[in-house]
C-alpha cells in the first residue's frame, strides 16, 4: 500500500490525475490532493467526489506568484505531516517538489509544456523524477522518463470516456445540428509572459463569419465583450468533454482544449502566439503530424482555415487519425499506476527498457 500526496493547480490536472486516483484506491492504496482554487478546479474534484485541501487562489502577476509560494507551500506542508506520504505526485507543481525535498521523499512530475521555464526553474531542482511525452523536446538526463502517448488521453482513452448524447439535449441541440466552440484564455499563466491573444475586435469578427455555419459557443477564462456575452457556455464542467466529442469545430486560444479535441477526432485550431517554430511545444507538432490539430501563430489566415474546414465535411476522416493514435500511443494512465505503485523499481526498469511502455496498451473497444 502507498500513500500518496497528490499537488493539482489547473483545471486539467483534475482530469489527468482522476482515473488514477480511483485505481489506486480500489487498489488499497491511499491518496490525499491539495488543490489550486483556479477556474473550475475545485468544482471538478467536488463534481468526482475527491476530497481535497484548498491551497487558495494564487495570483495573478508574477509578484503576486512569489508572494503565493510561501503560502502553498505551507498549506501543503500541514498536509503533508498529517499524512506523511511515500511519495510526491504533480503535473510540475513546485509546491509538491520543495516540500517533498523538505521531507526527504520522492516528488514524480508529469510535464509537457516546454516554455514554462520559470515553473520548471522552480521545481525541477527539487523533483526525483520528470515524466513527459516522448514529443517533449527537452531532455533532463537519469531525471526524465518519457512515455509515447499524450497526457490527454489519461481521461479520453475508450476505457475512461464515452461521449454522452444527452448533452445535446442539454443545450437545446440536436444531433444533426451544428456548433463551433471559441475558447479564449486569460494570458496569466507564469509562461504566457510577453504573449497575447486575439484582439476584441477579432473575436467580433470571428463569431459574425462563423455565425452561418452554426450555432456558436464560447468559453472564456475572462470578461467577453457585451456583444459576446450571450455566447457564453454555460454547462457543469464535468460535462466539457462530452460538449466537445459532438461539435464540430474548435478555435481556440487555449492549448489543453484543443488537443483534447484533437484526441476526440474534432477539428479543431490552435491559435497562440506561443506556436512560433522556436518555441512549438512537441506534442502539438506530433498532434499536426498525425492530420488532428491545425496550428496558428496568430489571426492571420484564421478565417480561411476555419472556412475550409466547416466547408469540407471533415469529422469523419478525423476520427480516422483519431482511431491511427488509439492503435499507436500508450494508455497513460495504466503507466502512471504501475509507476507509481512500483516506484522506484518501475522507474529504474523504465530506464533500462523504455520500450516495457508497450505493455500498456489502449482498449479502443474494437475486437
Amino acid at each position: 500500500m502507498r500513500k500518496i500526496l497528490l499537488d493539482i493547480g489547473h483545471p486539467g490536472h483534475v482530469h489527468y490525475f482522476r482515473n488514477a486516483i480511483s485505481i489506486l484506491e480500489q487498489r488499497g492504496n491511499k491518496v490525499a490532493v491539495v488543490a489550486r482554487d483556479k477556474e473550475v478546479t475545485l468544482r471538478l474534484l467536488d463534481a468526482y467526489r475527491i476530497p481535497y485541501t484548498s491551497r487558495g487562489a494564487g495570483g495573478r502577476s508574477l509578484t503576486a506568484k512569489l508572494l503565493y509560494m510561501p503560502r502553498a507551500d505551507h498549506t501543503v506542508m500541514k498536509v503533508a505531516q498529517a499524512f506523511n506520504p511515500d511519495l510526491f505526485l504533480s503535473f510540475a507543481s513546485p509546491y509538491a517538489a520543495h516540500i517533498s525535498r523538505l521531507m526527504g521523499k520522492p516528488h514524480i512530475a508529469f510535464d509537457d509544456t516546454e516554455h514554462a521555464k520559470l515553473g520548471q526553474f522552480v521545481y525541477r531542482p527539487f523533483t526525483e523524477l520528470v515524466v513527459t511525452p516522448q514529443a517533449y523536446r527537452q531532455r533532463f538526463g537519469k531525471k526524465q522518463i518519457t512515455f509515447d502517448s499524450f497526457i490527454e488521453l489519461c481521461h479520453l482513452a475508450p476505457a475512461y470516456f464515452k461521449p454522452d448524447p444527452s448533452i445535446l439535449a442539454e443545450l437545446h441541440l440536436t444531433p444533426e445540428d451544428r456548433y463551433i466552440l471559441l475558447r479564449f484564455v486569460s494570458w496569466d499563466a507564469n509562461h504566457d509572459v510577453g504573449q497575447k491573444g486575439l484582439t476584441r475586435q477579432q473575436k467580433l469578427q470571428l463569431v459574425d463569419n462563423l455565425k452561418p455555419y452554426g450555432r456558436i459557443f464560447i468559453s472564456s477564462e475572462g470578461t467577453l465583450p457585451a456583444e459576446l456575452e450571450p455566447y457564453r457556455l454555460k454547462l457543469p464542467p464535468e460535462k466539457l468533454h462530452h460538449f466537445l466529442a459532438y461539435s464540430s469545430l474548435y478555435i481556440g486560444e487555449g492549448s489543453t482544449t484543443a488537443s483534447e479535441c484533437a484526441l476526440l477526432g474534432v477539428p479543431n485550431i490552435l491559435v497562440n502566439s506561443l506556436l512560433a517554430p522556436a518555441t512549438r511545444p512537441g506534442v502539438h507538432v506530433e498532434l499536426e503530424r498525425y492530420g488532428v490539430q491545425e496550428l496558428l501563430v496568430s489571426y492571420q489566415g484564421l478565417l480561411d482555415k476555419a472556412m475550409a474546414l466547416l466547408q469540407r465535411e471533415t469529422s469523419a476522416e478525423w476520427r480516422k487519425r483519431r482511431l491511427r493514435i488509439l492503435d499507436e500511443k500508450i494508455d497513460v494512465t495504466a503507466l502512471m499506476v504501475w509507476l507509481l505503485e512500483g516506484y522506484p523499481t518501475s522507474r529504474d526498469w523504465l530506464q533500462k527498457d523504455p520500450a516495457y511502455q508497450y505493455q500498456f496498451k489502449i482498449d479502443t473497444g474494437v475486437t
